[in-house]
């Protein structure tokens, strides 16, 4: 299988070609030529089989250059139930993705049973042991650039942290975390982990790692790599739990499903985009924002404006305090009919700091065919659905995930079972659950105490020169 850019500029390559960069060499983003399909009988075999071989069965499609028993050596080490068992004592510590039913039709997917407490973990630690891969066979070293509002940031230094010929440079938002996450990558002490706060917003980190991918020179002498899910492997190792969660919720794959996603950068939707693509039976995707709901709004209005990190709210929810989403481009470019002109047009407008609409032209017409739909939570609603999800199932969710069963209770077409995907442990949100519920969550036992660690960390300003000095300071050439 061969991948190609959203902006139609850059030759095709092959899975292991693209798993170390990122960005391609026109700024877009790589996509499958074709989407792989799945058949009905595929579908039937495939609900039989543990976490670990589904995750073969799905990957080995777009994997199509690592020999099998590579492929599948490398997915078996990463899903464990000893890399996925955080050790919370209300889950089914026999699955790496277990289904919680708090209603007929309605269910939780829990993704957060890796050793960050978020789903991030889900890829990220696949991604480590791919790049581990990929780096021995190419005797290579790799410096990985990456941004985070929150959760990618930990579970990218987590899955990298010793890991031979690799060092990681994180940007994340100066203050802007939570005290939690802040400590899980803060505390970090690992001689190839940099973390950096930048003075500002998401949006002007991810701007900073996109702009020292696109200075091709650079990113070639320092070989640059990418762990944000701008990086093809995180998304195509996402595809899988939609699959996972499908089996687990339907007896019969006859059966449609609605998946509701709370959204920041858009990866974690456009894996279940792709995965319905590929033929999974989702009769519905719903988008949840929060109070920065740029993505809601475009499904709405058919406007996309961005609004810049200025006018980008803080909120209890942090890890979707994105205006700008990335990876939105991958599904605009299959909206537009796989039209690489199109979509340079489009966002030429974007990177300027612009906007773009679609109402008036034949992709409005064509959006309702993706059946998307989306809405928006604020403060005081996640702190309600948190609330009345304690009181009357005696769950706790965090933050994101009250977002997206909100969002996805009220956007739900009848009769479709809802299966809202859960985003991190409420212990990484502490402040808000002692405001929703007057407790504290518990949290694994290494966790405790986590935010007295010495913390190691480099405050910056949103000054590219000023990155790639530090990273030239800090790689050895």
């Amino acid at each position: 299988m061969k991948y190609i850019s959203t902006r139609g500029n850059a030759p095709a390559k092959s899975f292991t070609e693209i798993l170390l960069g990122g960005l391609a060499p026109d700024g877009g983003l790589y996509l499958p030529e074709q989407y792989p399909q799945v058949t009905r009988t595929e579908l039937d075999a495939w609900r039989k089989l543990s976490y670990a071989d589904l995750a073969y069965a799905v990957l080995s499609k777009f994997a199509t250059d690592i020999p099998a028993a590579d492929l599948k050596a490398i997915i078996a080490n990463t899903y464990t139930t000893a890399v996925y068992s955080n050790g919370r004592a209300d889950s089914d510590s026999t699955q790496i993705t277990p289904l919680r039913t708090l209603e007929p039709g309605v269910h939780i997917l829990e993704l957060s049973n890796g050793p960050t407490l978020a789903f991030k973990d889900m890829a990220m630690q696949l991604l480590g042991n791919l790049f581990e891969y990929a780096l021995d066979k190419q005797h290579e070293e790799l410096n990985i650039l990456g941004a985070t509002s929150g959760d990618t940031g930990s579970a990218a230094e987590y899955a990298m942290r010793g890991k031979r010929g690799i060092r990681v440079f994180m940007l994340s938002p100066n203050g802007k975390m939570s005290a939690f996450q802040r400590a899980q990558m803060y505390s970090l002490q690992d001689p190839n982990i940099f973390n950096i706060a930048i003075n500002g917003m998401f949006d002007d980190a991810q701007d900073m790692v996109k702009a020292v991918s696109n200075d091709h020179a650079f990113k070639a002498k320092y070989k640059i790599g990418t762990v944000n899910s701008i990086n093809w492997a995180r998304v195509s190792a996402q595809i899988v739990y939609y699959f996972k969660g499908y089996f687990a919720a339907t007896k019969s794959s006859d059966e449609q499903v609605a998946f509701s996603v709370p959204s920041g950068n858009f990866g974690n939707i456009c894996a279940g985009h792709i995965a319905r693509m590929m033929g999974l039976p989702i009769g519905q995707l719903i988008l949840a924002t929060n109070e920065n709901d740029v993505l809601d709004e475009f499904f709405r209005t058919g406007v996309y404006c961005p609004r810049g990190s200025a006018n980008t709210y803080e909120t209890s929810s942090p890890s979707m305090d994105i205006s700008k989403a990335s990876n939105f481009e991958r599904f605009v470019f299959d909206l537009v009919g796989r039209d690489g002109t199109k979509v340079r047009e489009i966002w030429s407008r974007v990177d300027a700091g612009g906007a773009f609409d679609i109402r008036h032209t034949p992709y409005w017409d064509a959006l309702p065919k993706f059946d998307f739909a989306s809405g928006k939570s604020t403060h005081l609603d996640r702190i309600k659905t948190i609330r009345e999800l304690w009181e009357e199932y005696g769950v706790m969710v965090d933050t994101h995930t009250a977002d997206g069963i909100k969002v996805g209770l009220e956007q739900r077409r009848p009769n479709l079972p809802l299966i809202c995907l859960e985003t991190a442990l409420p212990a990484k949100f502490e402040e808000t659950i002692v405001e929703a519920l007057g407790r504290r969550p518990e949290r694994p036992a290494a966790m405790e105490g986590i935010e007295n660690l010495p913390q190691r960390f480099e405050v910056m300003d949103a000054d590219v020169a000023k990155l790639k000095a530090f990273i030239a300071a800090h790689v050895p050439q």
